[in-house]
């Protein structure tokens, strides 16, 4: 294989014309471009230089040669440039997942100020479904994701969990239920009633059954929507009472009351998820920034 460096060493020779000056040039000792250049011929297996008086001048091989270093000095350039572009968080592309309640109240202040400061940057923000995300920064497929993490619960090895806010759950009630009058209601006295669900099962679910639990009941789950929506219309119509994070009730459903939630409270704890190696970068420390500020805001 031949040595860039070296093929660098014979395109001063050529242009320059001579070995001295290639070496002024470079910095070099003569004897040493003289040794790069015989080292080059030898992995090329041609002669690259011939002398003429006391200069030299290139065969055929080292004017070739000679032209794809100077093609290659280039792109070496151009990489370098990218590079610090890069660095700096002038260019780049970022992909973030993030879940649907937290869209219109935390990702969008976000991303319109990380427009503003990185205008170079592509933003891929993606909604995922009703899985947690989390494993997708794991392997790569995400740069940051907001996920739903368990207060206490070490993240996976390489990963940094970055706490934004606490997001506690509402009872959702139809409007002439008998508990609709009160300011608040005790997790407990929705014990007996037929429930709708709201989560599908995963990290956003936990909270629920673990504050009913904690209260001495299981949920009785009489119908089931993973939106925040349809689940206050099925409580508005009549079919039970739900628990929706606070997050998730921007736009509520006139025939139902929401009244907070007391002994326990369900709570979800919303973080950012981010690989320690893309902390080095400017683009998503700047992100985590302002989620962060984003999140104080929501409050």
């Amino acid at each position: 294989m031949l040595d860039v460096r070296r093929m660098q060493v014979l395109r001063a020779v050529v242009t320059s014309g001579s070995v001295t000056a290639a070496a002024a040039h470079l910095g070099y000792t003569p004897s040493a471009v003289s040794q790069q250049v015989a080292a080059l011929e030898r992995e090329a297996g041609i002669a690259l230089l011939e002398r003429v008086g006391r200069g030299v001048r290139p065969t055929a091989a080292g004017r070739l040669l000679s032209a794809h270093a100077a093609v290659i000095g280039r792109h070496v350039a151009e990489a370098e440039t990218a590079l610090a572009d890069l660095r700096a968080g002038r260019t780049g592309r970022l992909t973030i997942h993030y879940f649907a309640s937290v869209g219109p109240t935390l990702l969008a202040p976000a991303l319109a100020r990380l427009r503003r400061e990185h205008p170079g940057v592509t933003i891929d923000p993606r909604l995922i479904g009703s899985g947690d995300p989390l494993p997708d920064v794991e392997r790569g497929d995400a740069d940051l994701a907001i996920v739903v993490h368990r207060t206490g619960d070490a993240p996976p090895p390489g990963i940094r969990v970055v706490h934004l806010r606490d997001d506690p759950y509402r009872a959702v009630v139809p409007g002439g239920h008998r508990l609709a009058a009160r300011r608040v209601i005790d997790l407990v006295d929705l014990a007996g009633e037929p429930w709708v669900g709201s989560e599908p099962s995963g990290p956003c679910l936990e909270p629920i059954m673990d504050g009913c639990a904690a209260a001495g009941f299981t949920p009785d789950f009489v119908a089931q929507s993973e939106d925040y929506a349809t689940a206050q219309g099925f409580v508005a119509a009549g079919l039970g009472v739900s628990l929706v994070p606070r997050l998730g009730l921007g736009t509520r459903h006139p025939g139902v009351a929401v009244r907070p939630v007391r002994h326990p409270e369900p709570v979800r704890a919303i973080c950012v998820a981010v690989r320690e190696v893309a902390l080095t970068q400017p683009v998503p420390r700047a992100l985590i920034e302002a989620l962060t500020d984003a999140a104080a805001e929501a409050d």
